[in-house]
């Protein structure tokens, strides 16, 4: 089991490309009982591979989503067990595919892109927009630890929303966008065509291999039996 474990993220491009076989292949197939199989066999794939916190994460999301889209679909059916199986069948392809995606960091995503010399305004949004929900959850979280401080109430009470909640969330929110702004300037980052030097590469190892013919393997066993 240790030797199929990351011990650090997986390389970038490789995971989106397994969420995009997931989300595609699932998709797909999610009418045949084979999708099943499939979606087992990359679920412990994944726990092989040390995605098993992110898998924790989706995990409850895609049982209530999923359990009741499903129940929708087997009495609006007719009670056809086949039309809930296929329900049940997209979500899990949904919520699989967000796993390997969850496990890069932003960092290891925009070296990555630097490296295949993608145009930097796309490297930097997408550095931008990938720390941005960490940053917004801690933002949420303090505002919310403040107003219990002070006594304010629950955040989603109407009286306390606008006023102890959203403005000082807003307003923190644009604190950092111009710190933001002003780091980004002050480290040198540029739009334009500089010469630039990516001091930690990502480099594609045997594992990444082993663990994309992993998802490749399982489909071609799909179609094949």
């Amino acid at each position: 089991m240790q030797f199929f474990r990351y011990k650090n993220n997986l390389y970038p491009l490789i995971a989106i490309l397994s969420s995009l076989i997931i989300l595609v292949f699932g998709l797909v197939m999610a009418k045949r009982i084979e999708c099943s199989y499939f979606l087992l066999a990359v679920l412990v794939w994944l726990i092989l591979f040390g995605c098993y916190k992110q898998i924790l994460k989706v995990m409850p999301m895609f049982i209530i989503f999923g359990g009741i889209f499903s129940l929708i679909a087997y009495f609006s059916s007719g009670k056809n067990m086949y039309s809930a199986l296929a329900m049940m069948n997209r979500f899990g392809a949904v919520f699989l595919a967000l796993v390997p995606g969850m496990k890069i960091q932003a960092v290891s995503m925009t070296r990555n892109l630097v490296q295949l010399h993608t145009p930097r305004s796309i490297t930097l949004g997408m550095l931008i927009t990938l720390s941005f929900a960490p940053v917004l959850r801690a933002e949420i979280k303090r505002v919310r630890e403040a107003m219990k401080t002070r006594g304010a109430g629950r955040s989603l009470s109407p009286k306390f929303f606008y006023r102890g909640f959203l403005i000082p969330l807003v307003t923190r929110l644009v604190d950092i966008s111009d710190t933001l702004a002003l780091s980004i300037e002050t480290r040198g980052f540029t739009l334009g065509k500089t010469k630039f030097t990516v001091y930690k590469r990502e480099i594609i190892n045997f594992i990444d291999v082993m663990y994309l013919l992993g998802f490749i393997a399982a489909i071609v066993l799909e179609v094949v039996l």
